[in-house]
């Protein structure tokens, strides 16, 4: 029996690329579409966001010298090209997926709407949902927040290279301390990581949990949506 329903998987730019830095390592591509196919075998509608700073993040750019609206439409193709491999890799193993865009652009991808989206789920399909919000100073958590309440998931899962939160980074402070639960009003008050401050904030107000894990450890999806500890609830 899963756990949830519906769920929308928020999956970071970097994870695709697998410790390399940039680009889209397959192997791990792959890895993720296995996952995904199975999770919806066992009748989970799945929406998914992907980040695009594997190819380019706004931010960074505008470090740099970019105009930041430029830097971040820039990302917001980034997060394209990388839902179009991902669903590339899930119709190559018979999973259905179709990509949305968040800003028109046919025929790569359908202009996002949530009543489609939502269609595609319920058909069967990975509803892939690209380009962030469509607007610059968003980012990709705050576009997977706004889409997972829209499309109305039961849980947002935002897969990491991290087992969950921690009461500091757990890749520089060998004494950080995991939590099984956590509410958003302590994410805030502790300054965590989980997601920023408006993704999180969006979460709070409209009551949508948060689900941290590490997507990089396969079988970890399963897991969790099977009920598992595998992360950390944010409610």
């Amino acid at each position: 029996m899963m756990k949830y329903k519906r769920v929308l998987l928020k999956l970071s730019g970097e994870s695709l690329a697998a410790g390399h830095g940039t680009g889209i390592d397959t192997a791990r591509l792959n890895a993720y579409a296995a996952q995904i196919k199975e999770m919806v075998e066992a009748g989970v509608e799945i929406g998914i966001v992907i980040g695009g700073g594997n190819i380019f993040r706004g931010l960074s750019g505008a470090g740099k010298g970019f105009d930041r609206v430029k830097g971040d439409q820039m990302g917001m193709l980034a997060t394209v090209i990388n839902s179009l491999a991902l669903s590339s890799a899930l119709e190559a193993i018979g999973q259905g997926a179709q990509v949305f865009t968040a800003i028109a652009m046919h025929p790569i991808g359908e202009h996002y709407s949530k009543w489609r989206a939502i269609k595609a789920m319920e058909e069967g399909k990975v509803a892939i949902i690209s380009c962030g919000t469509g607007n610059p100073y968003f980012t990709t958590d705050t576009g997977s927040a706004l889409r997972a309440i829209e499309i109305e998931a039961d849980v947002m899962l935002k897969g990491t290279r991290v087992d969950g939160v921690y009461t500091a980074d757990p890749e520089k402070d060998p004494a950080a301390e995991k939590f099984d639960e956590i509410t958003y009003d302590e994410v805030l008050a502790r300054g965590l990581k989980v997601m920023d401050l408006t993704a999180t904030a969006l979460c709070k107000e409209n009551r949508m949990p948060i689900y941290v894990f590490n997507m990089d450890v396969e079988g970890n999806l399963r897991k969790m949506l099977t009920g598992d500890n595998v992360g950390t609830l944010v409610y």
